[in-house]
């Protein structure tokens, strides 16, 4: 959960049945118990974004849940000419939205959220947690995991409480403790094995040890919300960490003498850097500096959203920190500093391209091929090929979600007319 001091933020920039025809399109969520697609579907026309490229005239089968190669006789086929064609977004760091906290909601609470996320594009998403008592911590990691099992989230994301109180953002202070890998190992096991990723400030006591325990578990250690050196850094990378957690805050900012964090994670071939963008947490130059260094292989585009993404502004509690939300910008009560997003990934794709200028492919693979591989999901989600999974988004021409499929059922049902 990034946080930056008052004076620190960037300006924001531009920000049943199925009917198809072939223009602009409406979109409209599906019924609560949507049917899966039919099977031998043929969505044709669109402007398809594969591994390979962008496809004019694109041509992508579905067969009941998967992407498939060949389609049946009988297959409907859908015009989408004037469309884009995306496999669906994968969110690797994501506290809430839709009114619901994924640290303290309940089971029906977080799939409120995980929907609203979903009616955005986002049919992977990771359940981040904020810094919190570690029973209570350990207590939600058991809920989230009976989610996960259920294939409703993709994992669980501890962010704190093992940070540093010099660059804590939206974490309470009192709460923070050291990483001493016994204590991460109970967090670690108490998600069942639908641990994802841990954030640490890998500076601190215990922290390389935590990396390396991390790294034998499989599980993603991210060096953020630290005040680390650049050499500290490099050492915490050589022990295994591989993720830069949204890059740029909660972190030294690069210094000539003192480069910090931000070089080593950029420079070192093994890092995937988080990138909130949504206007407020980067300026643009931050974002393409990030592209440049690092390239389009190795950027994930991250929300960090809170429970007021696709909700609404108001007060908000993250964990016990009071949150106010005033036009779309989340900043702690107390301070001021920003607390986090109220960011959804087809906001940050539509932004990306038409503010930030990347090429839609280089977009497209930040939101979801690079996430996906992070996971050790790709082979399954984050690219439109055959055996994936039909997680697909269809948008118009200037980049406007107008539907979304995941597993072969219309989670949004695109309306062309």
């Amino acid at each position: 959960m990034a946080a930056t001091e008052p004076h620190d933020s960037a300006p924001s920039g531009a920000r049943g049945s199925v009917r198809f025809a072939a223009t602009a399109a409406r979109a409209r969520p599906a019924p609560t118990d949507p049917q899966p697609a039919d099977h031998g579907l043929i969505l044709s026309g669109a402007r398809t974004v594969l591994p390979t490229g962008v496809v004019d005239k694109g041509h992508l089968v579905v067969d009941g849940t998967k992407i498939a190669a060949e389609a049946a006789e009988n297959a409907q086929v859908i015009d989408l000419t004037g469309h884009w064609l995306l496999p669906g977004f994968v969110d690797l760091h994501n506290h809430g939205g839709g009114g619901a906290s994924f640290s303290s909601g309940t089971a029906d609470e977080i799939l409120a959220g995980v929907r609203t996320h979903r009616l955005h594009g986002t049919t992977t998403l990771v359940a981040s947690t904020v810094t919190d008592d570690m029973d209570v911590l350990a207590r939600q990691a058991g809920l989230l995991s009976e989610l996960a099992e259920q294939g409703e989230i993709a994992g669980i994301h501890f962010e704190g409480p093992f940070i540093s109180p010099c660059r804590k953002g939206a974490h309470s202070e009192a709460l923070l403790r050291d990483p001493d890998p016994a204590e991460v190992r109970k967090l670690v096991d108490a998600a069942r094995g639908h641990a994802k990723m841990v954030t640490l400030a890998t500076e601190l006591p215990g922290g390389i040890e935590s990396v390396r325990l991390l790294a034998e578990h499989g599980v993603i250690a991210a060096v953020g919300h630290t005040d680390a050196t650049y050499e500290q850094t490099v050492e915490a990378i050589d022990a295994g960490a591989t993720v830069a957690t949204h890059l740029y805050n909660a972190m030294p900012q690069i210094g000539h003498r003192a480069p910090g964090p931000i070089a080593a994670l950029l420079e070192d071939e093994r890092v995937t850097v988080e990138l909130i963008n949504d206007g407020t947490h980067l300026h643009p130059a931050a974002l393409q500096l990030a592209f440049h260094h690092a390239g389009p292989d190795r950027v994930a585009f991250i929300t960090d959203a809170m429970d007021a993404a696709g909700f609404g502004d108001g007060r908000y509690l993250l964990g016990p920190l009071e949150v106010d939300v005033t036009d779309g910008v989340a900043r702690l009560a107390d301070t001021g500093a920003i607390a986090g997003s109220t960011l959804t990934l087809d906001r940050a794709l539509r932004r990306a391209v038409t503010v930030d200028g990347l090429p839609v492919e280089h977009a497209v693979a930040a939101l979801s091929a690079n996430p996906a591989r992070l996971l050790g999901l790709y082979d399954r989600v984050g690219s439109l090929e055959p055996g994936k999974d039909a997680d697909l988004l269809v948008l118009d021409a200037d980049f406007t979600l107008k539907g979304v499929m995941r597993r072969g059922t219309w989670v949004v049902v695109p309306e062309l007319s």
